[in-house]
């Protein structure tokens, strides 16, 4: 679901049709072998009668723009390859799998508007770090957002994976390559982990399962 934002462009009756439809949550396979098969399938979360809600564990994803931050998004809620313009507001989806339901939100990456991030620090179980595999010239802004999001007294407990973006592509910065220009190492007050991805091949989205994998990993050792 999109929330609706400032000068998001969008038709008003579709807004407030889907605005107004139950809160749906899409079905993901958890296993590399079934994910590119998988047919995300919309399904109500039943909150009445005797039911128990299984809590949400609340993510935030960020990166420079141009990244692919919100690209992958989609791919987890809907398996697709979505095209994307520079977010303007803020994008919100909630993934369950395997009963583990994930809130994630893909927060925008102009330098105008990283200011902004903080805002969405608050129980923050997971942080998504999504860099640009083919950006060379600002991997030491990336490295300079990382560390002051680290500092946050907010996310003193977050988990941080990084997905390196864009691996597909020619010449691109290998993954151990980023992982130095990070200083990934240095990091010891956090659960941290690199995986390399290639979040627009429709079929594979090679490498975003591992990334989950990962993520539920570290909620059964919590």
């Amino acid at each position: 679901m999109r929330w609706k934002a400032e000068n998001d462009v969008q038709d008003e009756g579709e807004y407030w049709s889907s605005f107004k439809e139950v809160k749906n949550i899409f079905v993901l396979a958890n296993t590399a072998r079934n994910w590119g098969r998988t047919v995300a399938r919309a399904a109500p979360r039943r909150q009445l009668g005797g039911d128990v809600r299984e809590p949400e564990h609340k993510v935030i994803i960020v990166g420079l723009d141009y990244a692919g931050k919100t690209t992958i998004l989609y791919q987890f809620s809907t398996n697709e390859v979505v095209h994307t313009s520079p977010t303007i507001g803020s994008n919100v989806e909630e993934i369950t799998i395997n009963n583990t339901c994930f809130l994630m939100w893909d927060n925008r990456g102009q330098e105008s508007l990283r200011s902004s991030w903080n805002t969405y620090y608050a129980n923050t179980k997971f942080v998504i770090v999504v860099v640009d595999s083919t950006d060379r010239e600002r991997i030491s802004i990336t490295r300079e957002e990382l560390y002051k999001m680290l500092a946050h007294e907010y996310l003193r407990k977050a988990g941080l994976l990084i997905f390196a973006n864009k691996q597909d592509v020619k010449e691109c910065i290998a993954v151990a390559e980023i992982s130095q220009f990070l200083k990934l190492t240095s990091i010891k007050d956090h659960q941290w982990h690199i995986q390399a991805c290639c979040a627009y091949w429709t079929l594979t989205a090679e490498g975003l399962c591992q990334g989950l994998e990962w993520m539920m990993s570290r909620l059964k050792i919590r």
